[in-house]
């Protein structure tokens, strides 16, 4: 019998877990990524998200970007898909390949230097590389960096672990209590 009841919670706990837990459908999802620019001169990070269902059928598939936002380290002004030179038409995500040949999500984003209104200066993404350049001085030396991706996971998943492990350590707390009274 004990072993019934044991085999019952247990299977409680998984259904109340697998349920907490949003199941991937075939439909479209909104992604998050947050990526990092890091050169000579300057670093920061950011975040963007998109529709994946909003991928153009183009032999280079893209997408149009829903949110964006980027902050150069140790400065406080926050740059976001509007301040793209060339919004609303860009930025853009496009599906690259890393050299070791993992499949990635990538940023084309340009924008101005809005911490400085009077600078020149213009920063540009695209995929991996990232480079700060002169809008007036085409003789101006480049300055280039990378970028790098990595996908933010949804919340949802992790709260279905939570929630499955506090109950059954609230359940397995209360069967030890009943076994205290019953010795």
């Amino acid at each position: 019998m004990k072993l019934v009841s044991k085999l019952l919670i247990a299977a409680a706990t998984l259904t109340l877990g697998f349920a907490t837990v949003d199941a991937k459908s075939a439909s479209a999802a909104i992604l998050n990524y947050a990526f990092t620019v890091d050169s000579p001169v300057t670093k920061g990070n950011g975040f963007f998200s998109f529709d994946d269902s909003t991928f153009s059928n183009d032999y280079n598939p893209e997408a149009a970007i829903k949110s964006l936002s980027f902050k150069f380290d140790g400065d406080s002004t926050v740059y976001t898909q509007k301040d793209d030179a060339n919004y609303p038409d860009f930025p853009l995500i496009f599906s690259s390949t890393y050299l070791t040949g993992k499949n990635f999500f990538a940023l084309d984003y340009q924008f101005n230097d809005k911490a400085n209104l009077s600078s020149s200066r213009s920063y540009e993404i695209i995929g991996e590389d990232f480079t700060i350049y002169s809008k007036t001085s085409p003789d101006a030396e480049l300055i280039s960096g990378t970028v790098s991706y990595r996908q933010v996971p949804e919340p949802t998943p992790l709260v279905g672990v939570i929630f499955t492990c506090s109950v059954g350590w609230a359940i397995k707390r209360k069967v030890a209590s009943m076994k205290k009274v019953k010795v």
